[in-house]
């Protein structure tokens, strides 16, 4: 049977200065330049080197394959002296089969470059391309008669269900270099039930009254195992977990699960930490995955780039729609053509199993840059075409800068649906426009189906105002932008998707907004995960079941007005607003109650509903707090483009 062996421990690391530390994987060279600002993080050629013992193995029988997770953003990988294998394309996993040059004794040198080059995405985005072996390495020791390993990390195990009815019709697809007869798989229920077993590396089979994934309330999954048998042994064996869901799109009543309406509402997410980058750990996938399950979310965009597998499992495990794409971004570069096939086969032969994934993003705002048009539909028609190819059962997205794409362009007309990066209300004055935009949209392309991909506003948890407005970064104007793109999108359901820009705040070294350099402000929580702005619990209050009460304005301490505005956010239908322990106004609704208070010194403020409450101090002064708002220096804003 295959074992695996993980390698993160001691390894050597030899950067751009040719200056050597010790370090452990996951790691990455840009965890704090690639934050700071400026756009000056390093980018260019480092050497990870490490000293391993020949694992235990049966040279007779077995082989050694040596495996990396993610490697951004190309990678050189020599074993003893020789190259064993290259790779470009910074998310999805590789191998390298290694038992002709295995010694007692082994010497591993990964050479890694994110430098600036015009042939791999990502080149040019809204995010910092970190540097390292941010993912987990290992040796793989696994029987001669094996499944696939070789083409594109592949698992060998391709699973594709079909809802039909009570059955769930099963097309089993196997990768092996064993004859028909010696490949067996089952397929086992949650309490590992066998409910259909065959042989052979084709195989169709049936799961009598099949339990549907069904979404958040319930994502349930079966297994499939299939195992190489040689002489009565098993000696090889590979599983992956499989949903049978059906799924369909409709222009005027958006997205259907198992038959439904199923209005995907939910965010975006970028996998970096402050202090860390991209280098992260299962710890901080499932906080994030706790986090975006909090606010009631049934649908996440993975972007910009293939994320890691335990983030796709999580998905599964937790019944969210995905939307998974590559780094085609921004700016078309012709001589990458063969890095977005290369990234998109990854993608696509790496995911095909999981059942959250319901489509393929081809490219994100690559109209921000409109030189070689020609050649850039081209590669959209290549990649949807081989999308439709490798994977029938999906459909093709992509995400459109509205700001620079007519509307009678080809691009938005390739893939199968379209989606929109739209920031109205923020980059642009008038959060009305989103209605125009979405009602001139639904009429001129009544049958095509229309998504947002991309929406938000920068939201700073220590910048306040009594009177937001668009462009002062306040947490309180955030708020505001986002209570009206939620009724907005309540009044057009025709919406196959919307992903609020974004969950968290993440790096893009190239910006300079908000008083701090380094940083998109976007996100529904900070950085670091530790603030939960007000915007989150407005999501929470749409989407969540969860009873609970939120007092906005925390944070805003300090009010120089004499008749404060209160704002609560919450999933009940009634509240009552209490101050120094007097109930002072009570109020019907849903989602946002809004309350003015008037105040003369400090105040403790309650809301209360029910059994749930909240409070916040406040208290009233002279002037404006400065540390409120923008100075004139932090005012000059330098965005990434």
């Amino acid at each position: 049977m295959r074992r695996s062996i993980l390698i993160n421990q001691n390894w050597w690391f030899t950067d751009m200065e040719n200056q050597t530390t010790g370090v452990n994987i996951p790691h990455t060279w840009n965890a704090l330049d690639g934050q700071d600002g400026g756009n000056d993080y390093k980018r260019g050629s480092c050497i990870y080197t490490k000293e391993f013992n020949k694992p235990e193995y049966d040279p007779q029988r077995e082989c050694v394959y040596l495996e990396f997770k993610g490697v951004n953003a190309s990678a050189k990988v020599a074993v003893n002296g020789v190259t064993v294998c290259s790779h470009h394309g910074g998310y999805s996993t590789f191998r390298a089969e290694i038992t002709h040059v295995l010694k007692a004794e082994n010497h591993l040198e990964v050479r890694v470059d994110n430098s600036v080059n015009d042939s791999v995405y990502p080149q040019k985005a809204d995010f910092t391309f970190y540097g390292g072996i941010y993912r987990d390495v290992s040796l793989i020791v696994v029987n001669k008669t094996h499944f696939g390993m070789d083409s594109h990390g592949e698992s060998g195990l391709f699973v594709t269900p079909v809802a039909d009815g009570s059955e769930g019709k099963i097309e089993i697809e196997i990768s092996a270099n064993a004859e028909d007869e010696k490949v067996q798989v089952l397929l086992l229920d949650r309490e590992d039930r066998v409910v259909a077993q065959g042989t052979g590396k084709h195989q169709k089979m049936v799961i009598q009254q099949a339990h549907r994934w069904n979404g958040v309330k319930d994502p349930y999954l079966y297994t499939a195992k299939a195992q190489i048998i040689l002489e009565g042994e098993i000696v090889d064996e590979v599983t992956c977990r499989f949903g049978v869901r059906e799924y369909s799109l409709h222009p005027d009543h958006g997205f259907y699960l198992n038959g439904r309406s199923y209005p995907l509402r939910g965010v975006s997410r970028h996998q970096d930490r402050k202090g860390v980058g991209n280098a992260i750990t299962q710890k901080e996938h499932d906080e994030d995955m706790a986090l975006i399950r909090e606010i009631g979310a049934n649908t996440i965009r993975l972007s910009h780039y293939q994320h890691d597998q335990y983030f796709y499992n999580l998905c599964d495990e937790y019944g969210m729609i995905v939307w998974a794409e590559i780094p085609y971004i921004s700016e078309h570069m012709p001589g990458g053509r063969e890095n977005t096939v290369s990234q998109m086969k990854d993608l696509i032969i790496q995911n095909y199993n999981h059942p959250s994934i319901v489509c393929w993003g081809i490219s994100n705002e690559i109209t921000i840059s409109t030189k070689n048009h020609g050649d850039m539909i081209e590669n959209h028609r290549i990649l949807n075409d081989m999308c439709h190819k490798m994977d029938p059962t999906r459909f093709t997205t992509l995400a459109c800068y509205a700001m620079c794409l007519p509307w009678d362009s080809v691009v938005h007309k390739v893939s199968d649906v379209v989606s929109y990066n739209l920031y109205l209300g923020w980059y642009v004055p008038g959060l009305w426009l989103n209605d125009v935009f979405m009602k001139l949209f639904h009429m001129i392309w009544p049958k095509r189906c229309l998504g947002y991909s991309e929406y938000g506003a920068e939201g700073m948890p220590n910048l306040h105002s009594s009177k937001p407005c668009r462009g002062d970064h306040t947490e309180e104007y955030q708020a505001v932008y986002h209570e009206y793109m939620l009724n907005c999108f309540e009044r057009h359901p025709f919406l196959w998707s919307t992903h609020a820009w974004n969950m968290f705040d993440f790096a893009a070294d190239a910006r300079d907004q908000g008083g701090e350099a380094g940083m998109n402000h976007k996100g529904l929580v900070t950085f670091d995960r530790k603030v939960k702005k007000d915007s989150f619990y407005l999501y929470k209050a749409w989407w969540s079941s969860e009873p609970f009460v939120h007092l906005c304005g925390s944070r805003y301490v300090n009010r120089a007005e004499s008749v404060t505005t209160v704002k609560v956010y919450s999933n009940q239908t009634r509240m009552e607003l209490y101050c120094d322990g007097k109930k002072v106004a009570e109020q019907d609704g849903e989602h946002v109650f809004t309350f003015r208070l008037p105040i003369t010194g400090r105040h403790v403020v309650e809301a209360v509903s029910g059994t749930l409450r909240e409070q916040v101090e406040i208290q009233k002064v002279e002037k404006p707090d400065a540390s409120y708002k923008l100075t004139k220096s932090k005012k000059k804003s330098r965005n990434w483009v």
